[in-house]
């Protein structure tokens, strides 16, 4: 048995060596001060910085990684937002990547806002379910699943998945994007609670410009559809169906975006509620006042134009710093 041991630590300790130990820490600054007089949307200010890290190992094309990420909202106590735990197997080659787990949304996960809004990086910063990728010389792939809520007796069964993607020739491209959220109740039932389904899809065509030009940007337009159902309550399933359309534009420094939402309003479980209205139209003005590789800080002033008759605005700073592998 002694024997046995020993063979065994020296396979491990072997096996330790084989590997590559990696880690990466995250800290992010976040601003967003929203005056939404309209009453369309929550008036509010989110000031706040996030601190994450993960460690792990890496051997051929396999990792496994594991670390916490926290939200300080300024003026709450540290324990106002509970850490949440990073910790999930990732694969990846030069044509497709996967992971299991619960891992960053950051990077992987790009929605539009109208499908889901930009807090979701503020307060659930994870997947918690799986994800994969693939890509090819034309284009690529992704699907995930995120477990949102475990069912509890009083908590509700919550769980999304969805598609995005995009093909591409030369300067020309088109996107979609499908989501589904099932709202299931909790173990105890409770009267006039029912279980409410979220289903949307998003498609565009657009052209970009070329790359190495001083001047970077896109136009595109398409269809945004969604059903929502609310069972026993609505008849079938609510659509809509509206107009998407998207200019983005970035010169040195300095960027612009607008989108324009008109038709019917849209219902999401996290989208942004700006959406529902059935005419929207957003425009960003964009400074990006630190671009080093490891660094990144940008400031956004964002107006909202309601139904054409109210104007809101935002503005959002983010300072993004990441180091290690």
């Amino acid at each position: 048995m002694k024997k046995l041991l020993y063979v065994l630590f020296a396979l491990l300790s072997i096996n330790a060596i084989a590997q590559d130990f990696e880690y990466q820490v995250l800290f992010e600054g976040i601003g967003d001060n929203r005056e939404y007089f309209s009453g369309k949307a929550n008036s509010q200010t989110i000031l706040g910085s996030r601190g994450a890290f993960e460690v792990g190992l890496d051997m051929d094309n396999h990792k496994v990684r594991a670390g916490l990420s926290h939200l300080h909202e300024f003026g709450s106590e540290i324990n106002y937002h509970m850490p949440k735990l990073t910790l999930y197997y990732n694969y990846s080659d030069e044509q497709t990547e996967f992971l299991f787990g619960a891992f960053p949304r950051r990077g992987r996960i790009n929605f539009p806002l109208a499908m889901l809004t930009d807090t979701l990086l503020y307060y659930r910063p994870n997947i918690e379910g799986m994800f994969g990728q693939v890509q090819w010389d034309w284009g690529w792939q992704n699907g995930f699943v995120d477990w949102v809520s475990r069912q509890t007796d009083v908590n509700r069964e919550n769980f999304m998945a969805g598609f995005s993607g995009e093909i591409f020739y030369n300067s020309l491209f088109f996107e979609n994007y499908l989501l589904l959220f099932h709202d299931a109740g909790a173990a105890i039932d409770l009267p006039d609670d029912h279980i409410r389904d979220y289903l949307g899809f998003a498609l565009r065509g657009g052209i970009r410009t070329t790359e190495n030009t001083v001047f970077t940007g896109n136009v595109k337009a398409g269809v945004m559809g969604s059903s929502f159902r609310e069972r026993s309550v609505t008849n079938g399933f609510v659509n809509a169906l509206s107009l998407f359309a998207e200019t983005n534009g970035r010169w040195r420094n300095y960027g612009l975006k607008s989108v324009l939402h008109t038709g019917a309003g849209h219902r999401f479980a996290y989208g942004d509620r700006f959406y529902q209205l059935d005419n929207y139209w957003r425009t960003d003005l964009i400074w990006y006042f630190i671009n080093h590789k490891n660094v990144k800080g940008t400031f956004n002033l964002s107006f909202h134009v309601i139904d054409w008759n109210d104007l809101d605005q935002q503005q959002q700073l983010s300072i993004i710093y990441v180091f290690g592998e």
